[in-house]
């Protein structure tokens, strides 16, 4: 009987098994508006399911099996387009802008309203854009149809000058969320500039990495510090304080206990959100080593473990059960929470990295007490060591405000996102900073001279600020910075002598008198910067501080300049009335002549992120109507 068994499996293997053979296409993608490159673009080859997407250049590649006849292509804001797959491997794929009818209401200046129907598919690429602009604009109100009206942003009253002889000192939190920067990037290449309250000056300018010295001393940050005149008031200076966080190498980082938290809820059914999450998960998977271990919570109508804690070397397994996931059902993040926590308790991993990821839209139907017992939840799960990451996909429902509220009180970071180059960026790229903590509760406070600083503004931070008595209260919660993290502030300060709107507001007090100079301090020192921070697994801070002499340097380097550009784009943005001489002009310039390496293309993509928005703004003017003209606001 054996001598007939060989013979059948060879002639099996040789006739009824045929080895599945790959192809790779090669190509680019790019907008029919201006012939310009995409990246972020997803591409999924079927019937396979095999995905990519397009760098910073447009360009892609997938490697897919012969046996596929489809290639779907998808971006926010652009059609999406299926292509039948013939002989050619390099491609060359055109996006259209999203055809769609989009009700304008435009309330001019005297109050009427005038509400018409605009046909998006016969309007041009950049009327297209301006119609999809929210904003006031010489006292005109635009509402564009694509409906975010769900969406949530806390609302930010921006940080106003303060006079160092009333307020010498400024104390706040770090902030290494960089959430913002993808969500506003999300808004301006779907066609629309961003709600004022999407916008964090703070994140926007900590989404990029600044190249700071490392720490040489005890201590896990370094503080760097330039002063240089403001680009938008040269009669300002402006401050840069950079903060540096210790890089540790992959291999000597602690182990980690890993929960992901996933909302498998009917609202994460869009591509760009589960499809997207599963995938970015994956990514982070790929980076895990065997000491590390992951669980699966998933929510919606009711919670439940998919995967048990299983070591990091078990890839396959652990890709499976992202797999099987789809959404439905209503959204219940409380109870997801509580398993997650207890899940991450069993698996506690004593001077490891315990950390939940909570992955989701933060759109949970739980009510404001169950809100408030989440947040009570966190922060006590925060002093026993378990963190709290939060990831935030999709549009049209994102809560934003809810999910940077959980971040802050988990001790944990919060990110936006809205493609998988941004998954890459954030799980690949920045796989330590993410999830590993050098340093926590990280405060910074400023302390004017008076003699030199007539008058100081903190850019943005408005939602970390800090009493001056907190800086030394180690029971105060405040910002935490992971391995090679870096953290940047920004000051705008009015010296001594200078003529400006924004000083001397109040009157002098009657029946107190503020001496001009009480300090015996004759030196040249401008401020004064102290820092604090703690440990991961300890509970006393620590103390540095470095000062800053009011000696403006002529020659900036590219660090400050590129901060300096972001800055002034987000008060572009937020149409603040502290913006001055500000232009998308000046934007674009100072950005282009502080690129540096840019090795993942992240500068390059706000330089078209800056001209989108600049475009998007002319183009409202030009089309707007407005009684008695219309005036330029933004340039």
């Amino acid at each position: 009987m054996k001598k007939f068994i060989v013979p059948i499996l060879a002639l099996l293997i040789l006739v009824g098994f045929k080895a599945t053979t790959t192809r790779t296409i090669t190509g680019v993608v790019i907008s029919n508006d201006d012939n310009l490159p995409i990246p972020g673009v997803y591409l999924k080859s079927l019937p396979s399911n095999t995905t990519a997407s397009t760098d910073k250049n447009g360009k892609f590649s997938i490697s897919i099996p012969e046996t596929d006849i489809k290639l779907v292509v998808s971006y926010i804001g652009f059609e999406t387009q299926t292509f039948k797959l013939g002989k050619s491997n390099n491609l060359t794929i055109t996006l259209k802008a999203d055809a769609q009818t989009l009700s304008e209401v435009i309330v001019v200046s005297a109050g009427q309203a005038q509400q018409k129907e605009v046909a998006y598919n016969n309007a041009s690429a950049a009327k297209q854009k301006a119609y999809g602009l929210q904003g006031k604009v010489a006292g005109m109100q635009v509402m564009s149809a694509p409906n975010y009206d769900t969406e949530s942003y806390a609302g930010i009253t921006e940080n106003g000058f303060k006079n160092p002889l009333k307020e010498a000192l400024s104390t706040f939190s770090i902030d290494v969320d960089a959430a913002s920067y993808s969500n506003v990037r999300r808004f301006i290449n779907n066609g629309t500039l961003p709600p004022k309250d999407a916008v964090r000056i703070e994140e926007m300018i900590n989404y990029f990495d600044y190249n700071y010295a490392q720490p040489t001393g005890n201590d896990p940050v370094n503080i760097q510090t330039e002063l240089a005149p403001a680009p938008w008031n040269p009669q300002h200076r402006l401050v840069q304080i950079g903060l540096k966080a210790k890089t540790i190498a992959t291999d000597n980082l602690p182990a980690s206990n890993l929960v992901f938290l996933i909302d498998v809820s009917g609202s994460m059914s869009s591509a760009n959100k589960l499809p997207l999450l599963i995938s970015s998960l994956k990514l982070l998977t790929d980076q895990l080593r065997d000491k590390d271990k992951v669980a699966i919570v998933v929510y919606a109508g009711q919670s439940g473990l998919v995967l048990p804690s299983t070591s990091g070397d078990a890839k396959a397994s652990i890709k499976d059960a992202l797999n099987k996931l789809s959404a439905g059902g209503s959204t219940a993040g409380g109870a997801g929470l509580q398993l997650a926590y207890k899940v991450a308790g069993e698996n506690f991993i004593k001077g490891g990295n315990n950390r939940i990821i909570l992955a989701t839209d933060g759109d949970f139907n739980v009510g404001i007490s169950s809100d408030n017992e989440m947040e009570r939840l966190i922060e006590e799960k925060r002093k026993s060591g378990i963190f709290l990451t939060v990831l935030g996909y999709g549009m049209g429902n994102y809560k934003d405000s809810k999910m940077e509220i959980l971040a802050n009180k988990g001790n944990g970071n919060y990110a936006y996102i809205d493609n998988i180059n941004e998954a890459r960026k954030v799980l690949v790229n920045e796989f330590g900073g993410t999830l590993f903590t050098v340093a926590k509760d990280v405060k910074l406070q400023i302390e004017f001279n008076p003699a030199k600083v007539q008058a100081y503004r903190l850019i943005g931070y408005e939602n970390r600020m800090l009493k001056d008595e907190d800086f030394n209260d180690d029971k105060k919660d405040a910002g935490e910075m992971g391995s090679g993290h870096t953290v940047t502030a920004l000051y705008e300060i009015i010296p001594v002598g200078v003529k400006s709107s924004f000083a001397n507001k109040v009157d002098d007090l009657k029946y107190q008198k503020t001496a001009k100079s009480a300090s015996t301090y004759t030196g040249d020192e401008m401020l004064t910067i102290k820092l604090r921070y703690k440990l991961p697994d300890q509970n006393t801070s620590k103390s540095m501080q470095k000062a800053i002499n009011d000696n403006p340097s002529a020659n900036t380097s590219v660090n400050f300049r590129f901060a300096a550009a972001i800055a002034e784009f987000g008060m572009l943005l937020r149409q603040s009335e502290y913006k001055q001489n500000s232009s998308f002009a000046q934007v674009i310039t100072l950005a282009e002549g502080a690129m540096g390496k840019d090795k993942e293309g992240y500068r390059s993509e706000f330089l078209r992120l800056a001209k989108s928005a600049q475009l998007m703004a002319k183009d409202l003017l030009s089309i707007v109507e407005v009684e008695n003209g219309s005036e330029q606001i933004i340039k």
